[in-house]
This record gives structure tokens, sequence and C-alpha cells, in this order.
């Protein structure tokens, strides 16, 4: 475990400064893939020290999952917390928290005689990063949990430069100039009924996006295509090589199969069990992310912030 003081502690600060944002705060490693867990701090008090947030925004690029436990904080706080970290944008089709309207409530299997509260009906047990349909998507996200179930639902993140960095290289020399195609109606428009997906789609239009790109604060690589809105490559067609169509549909589509499946690669994974109070921040360009359902009639309450692209 790695331990670290706030290094401006002396002479740099306001007057007047908390307490809990002086204390000396932990870091320890949880997979060497990806994600680590800080302990010893109190998020409520972190956008009050501009030092801290460049420290933890450093080893959130590092790291690029965060975790903290026994934040039991306010709405209200968590959005201030989110909002240290860059614009914070509202969810384009779902509604907001009414005491902090730019968080998201994530609500499942709620209690019936509470029907203020919003229940949200898809689920997203399925590898994807989020709102990519979108031409610019978020930058990341801050998730709280509320409340959970005693066993199961579990959220794992995968580091997806390192899904790029072990990819062949004959793969990578083929997709470094491929583009794919983003829709909302791929997997969680599916849901809804066909009036309502056609409405959506012409409101929220599919976009294309590099199937390689290259994070813009730390320069690394990696791969862009995710299970719940990525359909297909627009500009596969090579004419030099083919004989008949198979020669690159059935191809491209082998070739996406296989690049939608690395996010499920162990060796690139973090799980995590969530407890009340317990918050993930991750980078939405470098991580991949899947909620496990499986915890049946049980409810699960999550709050998240979502920071813009």
């Amino acid at each position: 475990m790695l331990k670290f003081g706030s290094p401006h502690q002396i002479g740099a600060g306001p007057a007047i400064v908390r307490a809990s944002v002086l204390r000396d705060y932990r870091i320890e490693i949880c997979t060497p893939a990806i994600g680590a867990e800080i302990t010893d701090i109190n998020l409520a008090d972190v956008p009050d020290d501009a030092a801290l947030v460049g420290e933890l925004r450093s080893l959130w690029l590092k790291h690029r999952v965060l975790f903290f436990r026994d934040q039991h904080i306010t709405p209200q706080e968590q959005q201030r917390f989110a909002s240290a970290f860059g614009t914070l944008e509202k969810h384009p089709t779902a509604p907001m928290h009414p005491e902090a309207p730019l968080l998201l409530p994530l609500y499942r299997n709620l209690d019936p005689s509470k029907p203020n509260m919003i229940e949200k009906s898809s689920r997203e047990n399925i590898w994807h990063s989020d709102l990519t349909f979108k031409d610019v998507g978020p930058r990341g996200a801050i998730l709280r949990c509320e409340e959970c179930p005693p066993s199961g639902g579990d959220t794992l993140w995968a580091n997806m430069v390192l899904a790029y960095e072990m990819l062949p290289d004959q793969v990578k020399a083929r997709i470094d100039t491929l583009y794919a195609r983003h829709s909302f109606e791929h997997v969680f428009a599916a849901q809804l009924r066909r009036e309502r997906r056609l409405e959506l789609a012409r409101e929220i239009p599919a976009t294309d996006h590099p199937v390689v790109r290259v994070h813009p604060e730390t320069g690394e690589k990696l791969l862009f295509v995710n299970q719940a809105f990525t359909t297909h490559f627009t500009n596969y067609y090579d004419f030099e090589h083919v004989r008949y169509g198979q020669d690159f549909a059935i191809e491209a589509n082998h070739l996406m199969n296989y690049l939608l499946s690395q996010a499920a690669v162990p060796e690139y994974q973090v799980r995590l069990k969530w407890r009340p109070g317990t918050v993930a921040m991750w980078d939405n360009m470098l991580t991949q992310h899947y909620a496990v359902a499986d915890y049946g009639p049980a409810p699960r309450k999550m709050l998240r912030a979502t920071l813009a692209g």
C-alpha cells in the first residue's frame, strides 16, 4: 500500500481548511491491469483543495478507475465533487435526480410503497462505454452506491489501452485506419416500442468513431468498440482483395466480434463489490464496464455523475 500526503499543506492552502482535507490518503492497487482504491479521504471536502483534485486526476488517468469506500455524502456533495473534475452533463433521455439535477438515478427493484422514486427498466449487463453513440461522448463518470443487494450486483471494468496493446500486430495494422458506427438503437433502444425507437433514431442519429482512438490527455492508443453501441465498420471494404462480397462482409463481421470480445478478457479487468457509500470514478475512453445483474429482486440504488467530453 502506498501512502501519499498533500504536498501543499504548509503555506499554500486557504486560511481555513477542514481537517479531513489535510489527512494523508492511501492507495492500494487492485489488479496489475486496472484499478486503485483510495482510502482516508473525504470526497465532500476534495473540491476545497485544488492540489488534491489534481493529484486524484493524475491517479484517475494512471489507474483508469478509482474506488473510494465509506463516502456517506449527500447527492449535492457528490455533484459538487464530480464538478471539480469537469463539466457535468445530463443523460439525453433519462430523468435526473430531483435534488441534484446533474445526477442520474440508477434505481432498480424499488419498494412499491415509494412511488415517487424512479425505477430504471433497462440493465447494463453488457460490456460498454457510456453514450458512445454521441459525436462527443462522456469524459468519464462518478458512481455512488446508496443501497445494494447483500450479495451480487458487482461491476467490472476493463482496461481498453491494454486490450489494444495486446492485440496481434497484424490486427493492429488492419484496424488502425478503420471507423465503426455507434448507434443508440443497437441495444438500449431495442428494448423500446418501435415508434419510440424510430423517434429516438431521428433525435439521436448514429455516428462514426475511429476503432483505434488516442486519449486526449495521456496520448495512449485504445480500442474503441463496444457491444452495446457499435454495429459495424464503415470503411472496411478493400477493392484490391475482394472477389465476392463475402470476402469483406464475413471477414469484417468476424473481426468486429473478435474486437468486441476483448473487454471480456479477465486479465484486463477489475471487479468491484459494492457497499453503501462506495464510489467508483472511471475514464469513459480508457475503460469499458459491465454491471452484473445477478441480484434478483433485491433493491439496488446508485447515483451517477457524468463528465462531459
